[in-house]
């Protein structure tokens, strides 16, 4: 790549003393000149040029070269050519992070604004990131849109954002990135461009409803994302992980696009980030695939905690991209592309407000013998009636520090399954249960469950929590039993560690359920439409429980940091926020 150096002054704005490539017309002058001759010269086919509100993208059916342009947005400044190149070396270094084979490298464009020539040895005047092109049907928003984009896929994303999140850097908890009483301006900020832009009524309530929404649920999970920072789950993220950032290369996803303009828009919550993946599947019709990501992701980090600031998070997603359409259709004036956008507006909107109702929140455990498929049938389950499912036979490995398909020494009553193990493990699996459900979110929890003891603790916690309590038991024939365990051993890539022997012992051993157990038990038979009746069955019973108005509150929390902060200390201005909250609200009634 060439050195920057001092351009020739033919390159030089006299008057204003700045290459004539910081002016926005002469750098479409350069992107046409580039688009006809310097790339158009090299390839067999048309060149194509994509332009946004901050960069232009050469597609040459081989190559994509993108050029940022030269703007000052506020939460970006490109206006220097150093700045684009630094930003341009930025998104190489942050995007090969997950997409190394598409990023090559930074680019320089030399010659003259109607003469450029990419590459060479000359004086740079801008500057380009090189990518490999892939096709645009490539897309996970086009494969979702054509009925392209599989569970598999799903579960192949939400291992890659766990293991990126896993392996990236972690904020300090001292400094200024994650902090709670910055998130909430950021949130709030939106609103205030929005009200200017409405003159609806109902659009004017939902967004007061919206508003105040927000303002409460922040100082209900405000402890717990001060203790998630702590605790190092803000980190140098992707920041922009909707499926238009995600294509299926080689059929498998490949995060792209990530933000580099902007470093408090990426170092953010790990659970903000799995929000805006969650809420994008859902406004584009897919919630089953939506929980399926959400599932997948938790079960393989752990990381039940951050369910208590999910639903933050998907709200604050939605009405961002319901600020960005409704700003867009203020600046195309009429038509049909404004109609649109407004519509999009109007999803987002109604995305946000169906995750503001209070939830009803439910213990759902699983019931039967090894290989009687309680795993592979809670999953179309948990999609279907949006629940979080925890594993026993996961989180016993996370517990001994092993990977969910490693062996450690096993054993009927040893082992890993030692009763003071065992015990363990399902206390472990209460607490998380416990922690799922104080969010507000149905949770099951996928064990055998054969002793009376061990499902009397879920009981007595529904109990405790005043939510509703399910026994989902699944049964199928001994010969059937004994095949499938067989076979899962054969593949040696099971969670579970059940063998034959196992299974004699559970026969053996088993506490049946009682009296009372079986009125609380929805039995699954394997025939058509079974998942579906279950699923019926426990929303209809759920939907007659009280819904919990403040589910995160009831959760055993410090006080929150607020109320002991002095009025000197930087960070949010409470009683000047406050005042303008009033004042915001007084308008909206005027």
């Amino acid at each position: 790549m060439s050195t920057l150096v001092l351009p020739p002054a033919q390159l030089l704005d006299r008057e204003q003393g700045r290459l004539l490539t910081d002016d926005a017309a002469a750098q479409a002058r350069l992107v046409s000149a580039l688009r006809d001759a310097a790339i158009a010269g090299k390839v067999d086919r048309s060149v194509t040029v994509l332009e946004t509100h901050i960069s232009y993208v050469l597609l040459t059916g081989q190559f994509a070269y993108k050029i940022k342009k030269s703007v000052d947005l506020g939460f970006l400044d490109f206006r220097t050519l150093e700045a684009r190149r630094f930003y341009c070396e930025e998104e190489l270094r942050l995007n090969r992070r997950l997409a190394p084979e598409i990023y090559l490298e930074v680019v320089a464009i030399t010659g003259s604004i109607d003469s450029p020539a990419l590459g060479g040895e000359g004086t740079a005047i801008e500057y380009a990131v090189k990518m490999r092109e892939f096709a645009q049907d490539a897309l996970a928003s086009h494969a979702l849109a054509n009925d392209r984009l599989s569970a598999t896929h799903i579960d192949a994303l939400a291992a890659q954002v766990a293991a990126f999140h896993s392996a990236s850097a972690r904020a300090p908890p001292d400094g200024s990135f994650g902090d709670p009483d910055a998130i909430l301006p950021c949130a709030l900020q939106i609103f205030w461009k929005l009200r200017p832009l409405l003159d609806d009524p109902t659009d004017i309530r939902d967004l007061d409803t919206l508003f105040d929404w927000t303002c409460d649920q922040h100082a209900a999970v405000r402890a717990a994302m001060a203790e998630r920072r702590a605790h190092g789950f803000v980190r140098e993220c992707h920041g922009d992980l909707h499926l238009g950032n995600i294509a299926l290369v080689d059929d498998r996803p490949v995060i792209f696009d990530c933000i580099e303009f902007n470093e408090a828009f990426r170092w953010i919550d790990v659970m903000s980030e799995v929000a805006f993946t969650v809420m994008d599947l859902r406004d584009r019709g897919r919630p089953e695939l939506a929980q399926r990501f959400l599932n997948a992701y938790v079960e393989i980090t752990g990381d039940y905690a951050g369910l208590a600031v999910l639903r933050f998070y998907v709200v604050y997603r939605a009405m961002v991209r319901a600020m960005v359409a409704r700003l867009r259709a203020m600046q195309v004036g009429t038509g049909d592309a404004r109609n649109r956008l407004l519509a999009d507006y109007h999803s987002y909107v109604e995305l946000a407000k169906s995750h503001i109702q209070p939830p009803r929140p439910a213990i759902v455990i699983t019931h039967g013998l090894s290989g009687c498929g309680k795993t592979t049938l809670s999953q179309p389950l948990l999609e279907m009636i949006g629940a979080v499912r925890i594993r026993t036979d996961v989180e016993r490995k996370r517990i001994h520090r092993l990977p969910p398909t490693g062996r450690g020494i096993a054993g009927i009553d040893a082992g890993l399954y030692a009763p003071e193990a065992t015990k363990r493990t399902y206390v472990r699996a209460l607490a998380l249960a416990r922690t799922s459900a104080v969010a507000g979110y149905i949770t099951i929890v996928d064990a055998a469950f054969l002793r009376r003891w061990q499902r009397q603790l879920f009981r007595e916690l529904a109990a405790e929590l005043d939510v509703s309590y399910f026994i989902v038991s699944f049964a199928a024939k001994e010969s059937t039993l004994r095949e499938r365990i067989k076979r899962r051993l054969a593949d040696g890539n099971d969670t579970s560690d059940a063998d034959l022997a196992v299974l004699e012992h559970q026969l053996r051993t088993q506490e049946l359920l009682s009296a009372d157990e079986y009125a609380e038990m929805v039995a699954y038979r394997r025939r058509a439409g079974t998942i579906s009746w279950t699923g019926w069955r426990i929303r209809a019973a759920q939907s007659l429980q009280p819904a919990m108005k403040n589910p995160v509150s009831r959760a055993t929390r410090p006080a929150p940091a607020r109320a002991t902060q002095s009025a000197n200390e930087p960070g949010w201005n409470h009683a000047a926020d406050a005042r303008r909250v009033r004042r915001l609200r007084l308008s909206r009634r005027a």
